[in-house]
């Protein structure tokens, strides 16, 4: 039925709900499966110059470098619980994309016939000004999602 599960996680509990589930169902159903997960742009998450004794300093490279690691130990983290399930996953780091578009472009690329994702991930205020990740991905892809709670 689905030969490549696309699962995606921001590290929430939500996400590692729908994590286990994509392995369940991976594993039932004998599919491939790859973990994704996307960072912002810096410049939303960190934004801007500021003033450091006297000189002009960019927090955005070291911004970029901060989510890298966080991202590769997240996968790391994700790709351990699958071997755990008995599954060899794959994983996707999408840096500098809005998470609906990483989601989206990373099914397309790795020819997903499914996606699987948490209801919501971030919250309070990071969660209102970027809006529904899982909306936008219901929104604008062809692939089918399952949306876990």
């Amino acid at each position: 039925m689905y030969a490549h599960i696309l699962v995606a996680t921001d590290g929430s509990e939500l996400a590692g709900r729908a994590l286990d589930h994509a392995l369940g169902l991976a594993k039932d159903l004998g599919s491939q499966v790859t973990i994704v997960t996307v960072t912002e742009p810096a410049a939303l998450v960190g934004g801007g110059y500021g003033a450091v004794a006297g000189t002009a300093f960019d927090p955005i490279p070291e911004l970029i470098e901060a989510q890298e690691e966080a991202a590769k130990g997240l996968l790391a983290k994700a790709v351990e619980v699958a071997k755990a399930a008995g599954i060899d996953a794959k994983t996707a780091y999408v840096n500098d994309s809005f998470p609906a578009e990483g989601i989206i472009g990373t099914a397309n690329s790795v020819g997903a016939d499914l996606i699987v994702m948490g209801s919501h991930g971030r919250r309070g205020l990071g969660r209102l000004l970027l809006g529904s990740q899982t909306s936008n991905v219901l929104a604008h892809t062809k692939v089918p999602v399952l949306v876990t709670r």
